[in-house]
């Protein structure tokens, strides 16, 4: 299924869905028009509002509590107490970087009676590289990160892996959010991108999506590559699901098709992706080395514009002499590829077509510097951009009505000014006006996003938990007030996104224990839509990998770099169209890297991310699926990669505890739980390892690799409380 499939089906389900909700509660069948459907709570302006007053006004460490607790103490309800020191710190790693505390790290917090504890772990967590791979995984998935082009032969996407780099460092350097929106949308339109490639490498957004690399239909696919960007723009920075009015006037929300045709137009002059090559790649440079560089590529062009004249001329005579045939009719433009390989040889004479197919050699050679390092990267296809026009029924061969560069009338009623590009200039100038758009006080979507992210990814779910949808049948917002507040401490404080964790993090609402609620509240709001208390929630894909290799000792922390390749077992290999292509395993230090370091490649997926729920990379990904499903249970227990890394646990249990059965047992709970064992639990351990010794006759060394298989696959370590 491609991804425009996936899109239509959603927009239909969206749809139906709609559909049958109206005629239950007969509300009208169209959405309204724009101008009147801008008092829905998401198209107003963000107004900064009053923090409530409470009763316990103790329990409200920052403005966060006071919003939370008003609306329990509305409904008579307390919130549950505060998670004890162990589970809140184990809460704020895997939040932070999505890796469990170390021993060392639990007795320290517990050992630090301050009354800023917490409080400095948090900042010492901010101040981690790895929170950069943990926040920016989150990211990835927003984005449809991949690194192959899916579809029957999913190549790769060249260097695709620096843009996964530069959001990992982009979270670490607290880059403003703003900014980070900028550089996305038109980094290689910016002044900065003359001085750095950072902006240019965040390009590299545009080149994530799918790509059909033999369309039956060329120009409809050119639409469907640029309805991937109108739709992960809309979804990702506005909440909208402004691609559902790609074919008609969106069925739910009041968005025309002419403003789906609008939004296109800023991305319209966007160079076709064809997976490599100077219109999809973008040196990575330092600013001293640009100068050299920019000449290097005249150069290649010079070259390259000589050899295609002489290909030209060959392919211009081949058509001449097979056309003078008797009985031939004349070559159509699109068959001459495939006459060439074909009748090339006897056409041309062998030693004209050798030199023809060296020809064709060498132009692809001259593509890009092969010394040089490269990003993803969009271009756009020169200063002048095409005409758009409305697309009947979504038909690239059926052109409606002509349209500029917009904005969504629900939003704005102005028209956009584009400047006139300066001399030299290499794009329109189009995308820079929507990144300021995007990001400019007139725009309330940005900001609330975001903020319903952050706090989305803290709690688990979103104060809006339908966090790529806030239309009219998106969910409403559970504390809106909460989230305007949000919203403008978001854009007051620089658009910083550590200012937003530290200030969630630090709030009672967030210290709040998963268990011991109130039971009125329990049995009123199941789904702790109010927050009265803190939702437990499962590791994560990625955690889950990282957190085995971290209990065994082996995980290998080394920041950024080309993707590895873990070893993939065999039947998984099968399943591709050439078996095992494009996955060259790596070796054992690299194997082990952080989760965010795999290789992405859409249809091969290592079996423990792709078992329990790692993004899909087809589309925008807002809300992981969290299921729970026999096959989990059988992988974590039966695969060899489990049953590896128990046995590499067993091996640091025998080299740190010795050969002590019950000190073995006291360690192991301590790596994969974080807390001390009872004397209970450490007796049952013991009587198991013996167990597996006196009953099944295995020997010390088996026995202990089948407890740390089993602690592996223990509640308490694959869940966050």
């Amino acid at each position: 299924m491609t991804g425009q499939t996936h899109r239509s089906s959603a927009c239909l389900a969206i749809a139906l869905a709609a559909t049958l909700a109206i005629s239950i509660v007969s509300a009208p069948a169209k959405p309204p028009p724009p101008d009147q459907a801008r008092s829905f709570w998401s198209f107003r302006p963000v107004k900064r509002p009053d923090v409530p007053a409470v009763k316990d006004a103790a329990w409200v460490r920052n403005p966060i509590d006071a919003f939370v607790l008003a609306k329990l103490e509305e409904k008579g309800w307390k919130p549950a107490p505060p998670a004890d020191k162990v589970h809140l710190l184990r809460r704020a790693y895997y939040d932070l970087t999505g890796l469990p505390p170390a021993p060392a790290d639990v007795d320290a917090f517990l050992a630090d009676t301050s009354p800023d504890a917490y409080e400095k772990v948090v900042d010492r967590l901010l101040a981690s590289p790895h929170y950069g791979e943990k926040w920016g995984r989150h990211w990835l998935d927003l984005v449809r990160y991949a690194e192959t082009n899916s579809y029957e032969r999913d190549g790769p996407k060249p260097n695709a892996w620096r843009y996964r780099d530069y959001v990992i460092r982009s979270f670490n350097e607290d880059k403003p959010y703003d900014r980070f929106v900028r550089e996305q949308i038109a980094g290689d339109e910016m002044p900065e991108a003359k001085l750095s490639s950072d902006p240019v490498v965040a390009t590299g957004y545009y080149r994530l999506g799918i790509w059909d690399d033999e369309p039956t239909d060329p120009v409809q696919s050119r639409y469907d590559g640029l309805d991937d960007i109108v739709a992960t723009t809309g979804q990702v920075f506005l909440g909208l699901t402004v691609d559902c009015a790609r074919c008609h006037d969106h069925k739910i929300d009041p968005i025309p098709q002419r403003d789906y045709y609008k939004l296109l137009a800023f991305f319209h002059n966007i160079n076709h992706f064809k997976s490599g090559g100077p219109t999809d790649e973008a040196p990575v440079i330092d600013p001293g080395g640009r100068e050299a560089f920019e000449h290097r590529l005249a150069e290649l062009a010079q070259q390259r514009k000589q050899v295609q004249g002489l290909i030209e001329e060959t392919e211009l005579n081949f058509k001449q002499l097979l056309e003078g045939q008797p009985g031939r009719d004349p070559v159509r433009v699109g068959e001459l590829p495939d006459l060439l390989r074909k009748e090339g040889s006897r056409v041309l004479g062998e030693e004209r077509f050798k030199e023809y197919m060296k020809l064709k050699r060498r132009l692809r050679e001259l593509s890009f510097p092969k010394d040089a390092p490269a990003a993803l990267a969009v271009t756009e296809a020169g200063p002048k951009a095409p005409e758009t026009f409305v697309l009947l029924r979504g038909s690239a061969h059926a052109q409606g009505a002509k349209v500029e560069p917009g904005f969504p009338e629900v939003l704005s009623d102005t028209t956009p000014t584009i400047p006139e590009p300066p001399a030299g200039a290499r794009s329109s100038g189009r995308r820079t006006v929507l990144a300021q758009w995007l990001t400019s006080p007139d725009n309330p979507l940005t900001p609330r996003v975001m903020a319903n992210r952050i706090w989305q990814y803290h709690f688990g779910r979103g104060i809006v938990r339908s966090p790529n949808n806030f239309g009219l049948q998106g969910d409403a917002p559970t504390h809106p007030e909460l989230l305007d507040w949000l919203a403008s401490e978001f854009t007051s404080h620089g658009w910083s996104m550590k200012a937003m964790h530290r200030l969630i993090m630090t709030s009672s609402t967030y210290r709040m224990a998963s268990t011991g609620g109130d039971p009125k509240a329990l049995a009123a709001d199941p789904r702790n839509d109010l927050m009265w208390r803190f939702d437990l929630r499962r590791l994560t894909a990625e955690e889950l990998r990282d957190s085995i290799l971290a209990a065994d000792g082996t995980l290998n922390l080394k920041l950024y770099g080309p993707s590895v390749y873990p070893p993939m077992p065999k039947a998984v290999l099968a399943t591709e169209s050439v078996p095992g292509k494009g996955w060259e395993t790596s070796g054992p230090e690299d194997s082990c890297r952080r989760s965010v370091y795999v290789h992405v490649k859409r249809s091969l997926r290592l079996p423990i991310l792709s078992n329990f729920d790692a993004a899909e990379p087809d589309a925008t990904c807002p809300v992981r699926f969290v299921t729970v499903q026999p096959t989990q249970a059988l992988g974590t227990l039966n695969s060899d990669f489990m049953n590896e890394e128990a046995a590499k646990l067993a091996a640091r249990l025998r080299r740190e505890a010795g050969d002590d059965v019950r000190g073995q047992v006291t360690l192991a709970w301590r790596l994969v739980t974080g807390r001390t064992a009872t004397d209970s639990e450490v007796k049952r351990g013991v009587d198991l390892i013996d167990a597996f010794v006196r009953k099944d006759v295995a020997t010390p060394d088996v026995a202990l690799k089948y407890f740390c298989l089993m602690t592996l696959n223990l509640n308490e370590f694959v869940y966050v409380d």
